[in-house]
């Protein structure tokens, strides 16, 4: 069983900054990708920002320049740091990976989700 512990959410003001950790644990292999979802009420789930094994990224255009994804390959844990945050960026982020288990199989995992509010 994999799972995914999000932490770093919170209540910051407009402009302020905020950094959000996921760490998987369970039985893992390797992990292929680390990435950050968020999602309003009434809204589909949307992509923030991904990392894969190799280190490559890919941002939303509404962070880029304003976030940043990282990963710590030896600890399963990914980052995001949020800077010049914005009202609009207020959602419940949610981690994901796709993970190759010890039993050589493929798992999509997320995590239980994480909530930033940013306020005016």
């Amino acid at each position: 069983q994999v799972q995914l512990v999000e932490s770093g959410g919170g209540l910051v003001q407009a402009g302020g900054s905020l950094r959000l950790s996921c760490a998987a644990s369970g039985s893992i292999l390797s992990i292929t990708s680390m990435g950050w979802y968020r999602q309003v009420p009434g809204k589909q789930r949307e992509l923030v920002a991904v990392i894969l094994s190799g280190g490559n990224t890919n941002y939303a255009d509404s962070v880029k320049g304003r976030f940043a994804i990282s990963r710590d390959n030896a600890k399963n844990t990914v980052y995001l740091q949020m800077n010049s945050l914005k009202t609009e960026d207020t959602a419940v982020y949610y981690c994901n990976a796709l993970i190759r288990t010890a039993t050589l199989r493929f798992q999509e995992v997320w995590g239980q989700g994480t909530l930033v509010t940013v306020s005016s």
